[in-house]
């Protein structure tokens, strides 16, 4: 099994990778299977109007996660790691004065967002929760092409066939040099090799990239990670969305420099920098903000938040730690994603946060010298901890309780990481039985309760 660190962590827009960068990704696919697509085209026929209807968790709190502006954005040819976060508002207002949008390579194509986009929450797409589906018709109304996809979380998206394919086989193993599907295959090859987690995960990765630009790559992941960090740092204000949130991380900034400048002694003081690198990052993501999915955006802010605390606790915490934490932490990410689900939309937030707290603790659990038991034993720690959570967003915004809910996952990431260094490995519930548990949890959770803010605290506060 293979997925890439790249597939794991990808640089895009906030507030949600499912719910916004998904259906800009999907708009995107519609637009090139419509200009390069292998399907039956009538001689005189034009495309020259495009309809679309999202479905599912989408349609329930699209608004809030701003999906209907990611269907636009991406139908006027932008995508979630190249577009201009000050120009959206601009390009989504034109499109919804001029009722057209005009991708690079495409002609004019009548696109009215008030009447050709719809959330449709009487009609489910069976196979995922979040499903959209793209139509496009000639001058005389005439369908020619229909595409249904879905975002199956982390940014992920699939077209409908793709996702029948994806469940009716398991993927077969990669041409890699240790195709671990699962985390009882990772230590058994890590054991046989006496590699460690990272050195395995690098090892796939050069097999399909030259060792320089997968360097790059991972520098460039880190970069856009502590950008998003120094930039929610940095700014003031209420939140998007009409729930009245307002930033707190330059105040807490603020108050914890002031601490640290005076030297004084304070036992929370560790938790409170993690607290504060997590929201940093997530406040940044609920405005709109450019973001690394890790493995989410709904749960951004874990990873950056304990590579931070790593570089300001531990000394010779450096460029190769940065690069072996990331790579640890997306060979878990690829072991739930692969077993369970990354999607709030099908598991709840324990897919979300859960998932990337697993991964943050393994990384650092990494870096700090830990064996791959010990390693595993970590990620384990952390996933256990977050099983049953729901995800039950207030008004539809990835906001409350989703700031401070990647505050205490970077906080239980690095107490797990802790707790596994200061063991042998062995331990009771395998993390391969902690990640079943997570998606027979997540099959039996109502729906209410998986990112439709039909339940918990979406329903018993005040949306105002």
């Amino acid at each position: 099994m293979f997925l890439s660190v790249f597939d794991v962590f990808k640089i895009g827009i906030g507030p949600s990778s499912s719910h916004t960068m998904g259906p800009m990704t999907a708009a995107g696919r519609f637009l090139d299977d419509l200009r390069h697509g292998n399907w039956p085209r009538a001689r005189q026929a034009r495309p020259s109007a495009i309809t679309a209807s999202l479905h599912g968790s989408l349609a329930y709190t699209g608004i809030g996660h701003g999906s209907d502006r990611a269907v636009i954005l991406g139908l006027a040819g932008e995508n979630p790691e190249d577009v201009d976060p000050d120009m959206m508002d601009t390009i989504v207002e034109r499109v919804r004065d001029t009722g057209r949008v005009a991708p690079q390579g495409h002609p004019p194509y009548r696109f009215r967002p008030a009447v050709d986009l719809t959330l449709d929450r009487a009609t489910p797409l069976p196979g995922h929760p979040n499903g959209m589906r793209f139509q496009a018709f000639d001058t005389d109304g005439q369908l020619l092409l229909r595409r249904v996809y879905f975002s199956v979380g982390g940014g992920f998206v699939v077209s409908e066939e793709e996702l029948a394919a994806q469940k009716s086989t398991r993927p077969e193993l990669q041409d890699v040099p240790w195709p671990f599907a699962s985390a009882a295959q990772m230590l058994d090859m890590a054991q046989r090799s006496g590699l460690s987690i990272a050195s395995m995960k690098r090892a796939n990765e050069e097999a399909r990239l030259a060792r320089g630009n997968l360097d790059a790559g991972l520098d460039r992941i880190w970069t856009a990670m502590d950008r998003c960090s120094e930039r929610g740092l940095a700014q003031e204000g209420q939140l998007p969305g009409g729930l009245k949130v307002r930033r707190r991380a330059k105040a807490l900034h603020a108050q914890l420099v002031e601490k640290w400048q005076r030297n004084e002694i304070d036992p929370l003081m560790g938790n409170d920098w993690l607290s504060l690198f997590a929201m940093a990052v997530n406040e940044e993501n609920a405005a709109g903000g450019r973001v690394v999915t890790a493995p989410t955006n709904g749960a951004a802010g874990v990873i950056p938040a304990v590579l931070r605390y790593g570089a300001q606790f531990h000394a010779g915490f450096g460029r190769r730690q940065v690069h072996d934490f990331l790579l640890t932490a997306a060979a878990i990410g690829g072991i739930i994603k692969f077993n369970a689900s990354i999607s709030g939309a099908e598991v709840g937030c324990q897919g979300e946060v859960g998932s990337a707290s697993a991964m943050a603790a393994a990384g650092l659990c990494a870096v700090l010298g830990g064996t791959p038991e010990q390693v595993e034993n970590a990620a384990e720690i952390a996933l256990e901890h977050h099983l049953g959570m729901t995800c039950d967003p207030v008004g539809g915004l990835v906001q409350i309780p989703c700031i401070e809910r990647n505050a205490f996952g970077a906080v239980k990431a690095v107490t797990a990481a802790s707790l596994a260094l200061k063991g042998d490995g062995v331990h009771a519930v395998p993390l391969d039985a902690c990640v079943e548990t997570m998606r027979q949890t997540g099959s039996d959770m109502s729906e209410k309760y998986k990112e439709t803010s039909q339940g918990g605290l979406a329903v018993n506060v005040v949306a105002c």
